[in-house]
């Protein structure tokens, strides 16, 4: 039974499922405040990405709204993370000797705990329809190796303490 404890199967999430809502520093009062979808939108079958969003602090009271269609995704580990629509530091992120280990949410923050914690990692198969650059195979390779397993899942124990420290 304990192989199958430490089993991964690539749910071949991609960044966009985890945009739904995100954990970033409010700029008001430095606490975590979110990024969700705003409630007057007009188009609830509309691409998630392109949505507008409004961004919603419950320590001060901000709240700010963004409709353009302008969304700016982080992409590599070398600098700190913002969100794709206000630009605002991501919550969840916590710098190590390698780079930047960030996530959306905390679901985000699972799935890298999931994979780096496994000792079996398993894709779909080469010839199986559907995604294949998920967000597992685009995970930077310092965060993939065994090597660095228990610095990846400390740093995720740190992130996940930041949130819960709040």
């Amino acid at each position: 039974m304990a192989l199958f404890s430490r089993r991964f199967r690539d749910p071949r999430s991609t960044e966009n499922d985890f945009i739904s809502w995100i954990i970033v520093r409010c700029p008001g009062c430095a606490k975590a405040a979110r990024v969700v979808p705003a409630p007057e939108d007009s188009d609830p079958r509309g691409r998630m990405l392109f949505r507008p969003r409004r961004l919603v602090c419950r320590g001060c009271g901000l709240s700010r709204v963004r409709s353009g269609r302008l969304v700016t995704l982080s992409h590599g580990t070398a600098q700190p993370a913002t969100d794709p629509y206000f630009g605002m530091p991501l919550w969840l992120q916590v710098e190590t000797r390698h780079g930047w280990l960030w996530a959306y949410n905390l679901e985000h923050l699972d799935l890298i705990r999931r994979f780096v914690q496994a000792s079996l990692r398993e894709r779909a198969p080469w010839n199986d329809t559907g995604q294949k650059m998920t967000l597992v195979a685009r995970l930077p390779a310092w965060i993939k190796r065994a090597k660095n397993r228990d610095e990846v899942l400390r740093a995720v124990s740190r992130i996940h303490a930041s949130l819960v420290a709040t």
